[in-house]
């Protein structure tokens, strides 16, 4: 693809991006969401390897819907209440046509069922545009949302994104699937608290796409993409392979990475609205996300490739990959764990 084709969709992306974000009118939200769906889906199709075109196909499709159904949406609330501004959705069936729309946007449980399939027929650049800023979007407009949602079925929409995310993930051996899988786990959590803590779940996010950021980076310097791949991650980059299951157990949640923050604030938070039982669960439901993350981890640090002899490794070339977004995305998912009493008070308040 020309430098200066790609240049223009990805500019146009984050036009998208930037027009639904800053815009408090319907039409010009759904607007945004548009001109991102339609820039994203030649930059998918640009291999034009079968995998891809299929990919491509599913994404645009499954948008398309998505976003039929939000302008559905704000007809159907402008029709009863006269009003097309976005915090305006009082009228409860258009307010449930608008989450519905939205969480098949994000990919989020029952409505995943493109996404694993549509990430696993990406490269890996691409799936990460996928995985992390496509999610800004429909996320900012979930938020501002927050006031006309029926809490039980927000509840019932992120716990079962989360049961989803951990059982999908458990028998994955592609990279990508798992990454789609973890990606609808998280979803799950940060809607958890998006009525409670608007702020707190765009903290989740913004925490899930740097950890999300560092994950591709890695797996991209490496060229992995399944499990059996990993094996010889050893010969290329030593380190980066000591470092990449610290990055996945952090996005498992465990202590003292940084992935812990979030999962533990959205926790404490669940905990002060009373909702004691959703908490433990969806901590007891985390344990289904850990355990693949710990399996990925294995297969990338704790195996090595079936060679009888050690001239039969690959060679280790000297990567031609820009590293500085690496090492910092992947401190930042490692060490802001102390940062975080001073990150709350910066962003939450």
């Amino acid at each position: 693809m020309s430098p200066y084709i790609l240049c223009t969709l990805l500019a146009s992306i984050g036009l998208g991006t930037t027009i639904t974000v800053t815009s408090s009118h319907w039409l010009l939200a759904w607007m945004g969401l548009e001109i991102g769906t339609l820039a994203m889906v030649p930059l998918m199709a640009r291999s034009h390897q079968p995998r891809a075109v299929e990919a491509a196909v599913k994404y645009f499709i499954a948008q398309a819907t998505a976003a039929a159904t939000l302008l559905l949406a704000a007809a159907t609330n402008a029709w009863f209440t006269g009003e097309w501004d976005i915090c305006q959705a009082s009228n409860p069936v258009s307010a449930a046509l608008a989450v519905a729309s939205l969480a098949f946007k994000l990919g989020m449980a029952p409505l995943h069922l493109w996404l694993p399939e549509v990430l696993q027929g990406l490269d890996l650049p691409t799936g990460w545009v996928l995985s992390t800023w496509q999610k800004i979007a429909p996320f900012v407009l979930l938020t501002q949302l927050q006031a006309s949602c029926s809490t039980p079925v927000v509840i019932a929409l992120g716990v079962t994104s989360i049961l989803v995310g951990g059982w999908g993930g458990l028998n994955q051996t592609q990279l990508r699937k798992v990454i789609a899988y973890s990606s609808i786990a998280h979803l799950g959590w940060m809607v958890l608290v998006v009525q409670f803590s608007p702020n707190l779940s765009l903290f989740a996010l913004m925490i899930y796409i740097v950890l999300t950021s560092s994950l591709f980076l890695a797996l991209t310097l490496n060229a992995v993409t399944d499990m059996n791949s990993l094996a010889i991650s050893w010969y290329k980059a030593p380190g980066l392979t000591a470092v990449t299951p610290l990055i996945l157990l952090s996005l498992g949640g465990l202590p003292p990475l940084t992935g812990f923050g979030p999962k533990w604030m959205i926790l404490l938070e669940l905990s002060r609205q009373g909702l004691l039982a959703v908490a433990t669960l969806v901590a007891i439901s985390s344990l289904l996300s850990l355990y693949f993350y710990l399996r990925v981890s294995y297969n990338a640090a704790l195996t090595m490739p079936p060679n009888s002899l050690p001239s039969t490794s690959p060679p280790r070339f000297q990567t031609q990959q820009k590293s500085f977004p690496l090492a910092l995305s992947t401190i930042m998912s490692l060490g802001l764990l102390p940062l975080m009493p001073a990150l709350t008070v910066l962003l939450l308040q």
